[in-house]
C-alpha cells in the first residue's frame, strides 16, 4: 500500500514538474553578453519604450516594449527554439521581462545592469536619421 502511494505521489509530482516550462535565466555582465549575442540564431531584445530604443540600442536588437499592453502578443513572435538575449536601461525591467519569457518557455540571457553597463557599439535611429539628412543635403544639386 505504501508503495502504491509513493508511486502515485511520484507520478503527480512529475506531472506538475512537466507543466512548469520555466527555464533558468542566465544573467551576465557586458563582456560575456557581447559574446553571447554574436551567436547565430540569438534573438536580441530591447524591452524599453520605443523612444528610448530610438535614442540608442545595441545593433541588431528588436524593440519589444515591456510596458506595452501588447508585450505578450509581441513575445509570441519570438522563436522558442532559440535563446533570447534581453536588456533594458538599468536591468530591472529586463529582469521582469526575462522572468516572463522564462515562464513562457524561452531560454533567456539577461544583460546585468542593462545598457548602462554596455561598452560595445550603440546604434541610434535619431543619429541615423540626422546622418541620412546630412548626406542627402550634401548630395543635392542645390547645395553645390
Amino acid at each position: 500500500m505504501k508503495r502504491r502511494i509513493f508511486i502515485i505521489a511520484a507520478i503527480i509530482m512529475m506531472a506538475f514538474a512537466s507543466c512548469d516550462s520555466k527555464k533558468e535565466i542566465k544573467s551576465i555582465k557586458s563582456n560575456e553578453f557581447r559574446t553571447e549575442i554574436m551567436t547565430p540564431d540569438i534573438q536580441l531584445v530591447d524591452v524599453r519604450v520605443p523612444d528610448a530604443f530610438k535614442e540608442g540600442h545595441i545593433p541588431g536588437a528588436k524593440n519589444l516594449d515591456f510596458t506595452s499592453e501588447h508585450f505578450d502578443d509581441m513575445m509570441q513572435n519570438l522563436d522558442k527554439k532559440y535563446p533570447v538575449a534581453v536588456y533594458c536601461r538599468g536591468g530591472r525591467q529586463s529582469m521582469e521581462a526575462a522572468e516572463k519569457l522564462s515562464k513562457a518557455g524561452f531560454e533567456v540571457i539577461h544583460l546585468d545592469g542593462g545598457i548602462l553597463t554596455w561598452d560595445g557599439e550603440v546604434e541610434s535611429e535619431n543619429m541615423k536619421n540626422r546622418s541620412e539628412e546630412h548626406t542627402s543635403e550634401l548630395q543635392s544639386p542645390g547645395s553645390i
